[in-house]
């Protein structure tokens, strides 16, 4: 890899180690010419689906769009740049696991409010005001309900540990 300091032709990899939820590999490398240290990030490249809009147009998936539309309704919430990052990442895999040619934008947005609704509760009602284009105040109190009905995300993970402990048993 060319060194982005000098523009040598070679370095070396010093460090090597999986990043995000393993399916990277964060490398260290030092150039062998100025001595300069970099890090860079490997990943499968793979073919994602085309994203079929509401309107029948069909667009390449934009993991960045997704990340973007996340950040948008994360801001100011104490949530991570990592916990982003990983949720982009989980989105993405689901989308590629069926392994189908096109998927429709719809679903991508089901996927994110699902991962916000994990993240942050005000971030996901946040991001359902848009995507479910809230017309009133009323719209907005009937998703609150919904979320106050259903156990909260840490909650359900605890509820299924104990569950499955007992099925350990």
């Amino acid at each position: 890899m060319r060194c982005p300091f000098c523009n040598a032709p070679d370095t070396k990899v010093i460090d090597s180690r999986p990043a995000g939820e393993g399916d990277q590999v964060r490398r260290r490398r030092e150039c062998l010419e100025c001595k300069g240290r970099f890090t860079t990030y490997e990943r499968v490249e793979l073919n994602m689906p085309k994203v079929v809009k509401s309107d029948g147009r069909t667009v390449p998936f934009d993991e960045m769009k997704v990340k973007l539309g996340m950040l948008r309704a994360l801001e100011k919430r104490p949530v991570t740049p990592e916990q982003v990052e990983a949720a982009v990442g989980r989105i993405t895999r689901r989308l590629m696991a069926p392994g189908e040619p096109e998927v429709a934008s719809r679903y991508i947005g089901d996927l994110v409010m699902e991962e916000l609704k994990a993240l942050d509760q005000v971030a996901y009602v946040r991001f359902a005001s848009v995507y479910r284009q809230f017309e009133d105040v009323q719209a907005f109190r009937e998703e609150i309900e919904r979320l106050e009905n259903q156990p909260d995300p840490e909650a359900r993970r605890r509820q299924l540990d104990l569950l499955g402990k007992e099925e350990g048993s």
